[in-house]
């Protein structure tokens, strides 16, 4: 097919995502290689986002590619009743990764559904209904996984399914209050939590479903103190594999979840795949109770190979130490933006994993685009404007969102920022 028949039959037969479908143009690729796609034209534009934050290790891994292969040299396909090497290995392998309290694994399509059935077992274990997640948070698109989501996108599905309650994210540069430090700012945020759980009955609440940093809604890093505090759930989707400098995220912070629910990088997009691990103690809960979860794909032989390539490469790679020595300069950068851009109200970012938030006035911290309002689309167009440079990312709210392939060199990171750097000025000179 011609470019141009392909993005003809795209716009005809296809309903994108996230888009109203009148406007769209997308990029027809052609290849990939490292951190960079290509048009039909020769064009080169580099994946500043990990496209879903999911590429970790970006296109045309070798090591992944070939384990798919050999896989489907194998087979293909049996359902999930059945004992296969990729399955059993990679459920090993992801437990092995854990903390000791963990136990077994429920392999699923992605992380929507990996969230739903997190929800499902910890309902089962507890006899219990409510469940609790943040305004800040995005879950999936899924019903019961749109029903955890927190931000706009759960609109078109309400009204919502009992039993699902929000509440405020740990967001200290939005508050009202002025902390005297992350300590203070964390006993606030879990003096307000506790006495919700109170008001909704302690003894209905299932389970705390939570990004342990939040993502799309703004990379926002919890103060010091705070998982601890909310203990219950944690959602590796995004965060985890590698991204935010360790394995998963919730172990850059003094706390061990029950459960945890992944996706993202765990194939990184090669073939879909999301799981739930849980710890030892609900695993074993279900040796004489039916788990009541069930999909035709749970633990798909080729996803599983990919997978297990995947967490192999990560630790062969040295994968963390690169994004450790990355990161850090990525921080700097980010840093530097901060302190020359007045329309740059707060940067956040650890490992791989960044935001920049903008603002029309730094002392007020008016936000450039008012809370799911972007009605005349800025956001959009300076996200435009990356890409007319090949600097390709997304942008969501407010902010600007940088978060590259784990395998982007110091250099690469340097370059692609430059970019960054132009587009914050026209908004400083335009915008603010």
């Amino acid at each position: 097919m011609t470019p141009e028949k392909i993005v003809e039959n795209h716009k005809k037969y296809v309903l994108q995502s996230w888009s109203k479908q009148g406007n769209l143009n997308p990029i027809p690729v052609a290849k990939a290689e490292g951190i960079y796609f290509y048009d039909f034209d020769g064009n080169k534009y580099t994946d500043m986002s990990s496209q879903l934050v999911n590429l970790n290790l970006g296109y045309g891994n070798k090591a992944i590619g070939d384990a798919i292969k050999e896989q489907v040299d194998k087979f293909c396909f049996v359902g999930p009743s059945y004992a296969t090497e990729a399955k059993s290995t990679l459920a090993e392998m992801i437990i092995n990764l854990l903390p000791d309290s963990f136990g077994k694994v429920f392999f699923t399509n992605a992380g929507a559904d990996a969230n739903e059935n997190a929800v499902k077992i910890a309902r089962m274990f507890t006899g219990r209904n409510k469940v609790f997640s943040r305004y800040r948070s995005y879950h999936g698109s899924s019903f019961g996984a749109g029903n955890l989501t927190g931000e706009p996108r759960r609109y078109p599905l309400e009204p919502g399914i009992p039993g699902f309650v929000k509440f405020f994210d740990p967001y200290v540069y939005r508050e009202a209050v002025e902390f005297e430090s992350e300590e203070a700012a964390t006993k606030y945020y879990l003096t307000k939590l506790r006495e919700q759980i109170i008001y909704e009955g302690p003894d209905s609440v299932a389970a705390i479903v939570m990004e342990t940093i939040t993502g799309s809604n703004g990379v926002i890093i919890p103060p010091k103190g705070y998982l601890p505090g909310v203990r219950r759930i944690c959602d590796e989707v995004m965060a985890g594999w590698c991204r935010t400098g360790k394995m998963f995220a919730f172990q850059n912070f003094d706390v061990v979840p029950d459960i945890v629910s992944f996706a993202k990088g765990v194939t990184c997009g090669y073939v879909p795949l999301g799981g739930v691990a849980v710890s030892q103690k609900i695993a074993d809960y279900f040796d004489d109770h039916l788990l009541s979860c069930g999909l035709t794909y749970s633990g798909h032989p080729l996803a599983c190979a990919a997978g297990v390539a995947c967490v192999n490469y990560y630790s062969e790679a040295n994968i963390l130490d690169n994004v450790n020595k990355v990161g850090k300069v990525l921080g700097e950068i980010l840093e530097e933006m901060k302190e020359k851009h007045p329309c740059v109200g707060d940067v956040r970012y650890i490992g791989l994993f960044s935001a920049i938030e903008l603002v029309k006035d730094k002392k007020t911290k008016e936000p450039l685009v008012p809370y799911g309002k972007d009605e005349n689309g800025i956001m959009g167009s300076l996200v435009g404007m990356l890409k007319k440079k090949k600097f390709m990312t997304y942008s969501h709210e407010n902010m600007l969102f940088v978060n590259p392939p784990l395998i982007i060199t110091e250099e690469q990171i340097r370059e692609e920022m430059v970019k960054m750097d132009e587009v914050l000025t026209y908004v400083d000179n335009e915008l603010i």
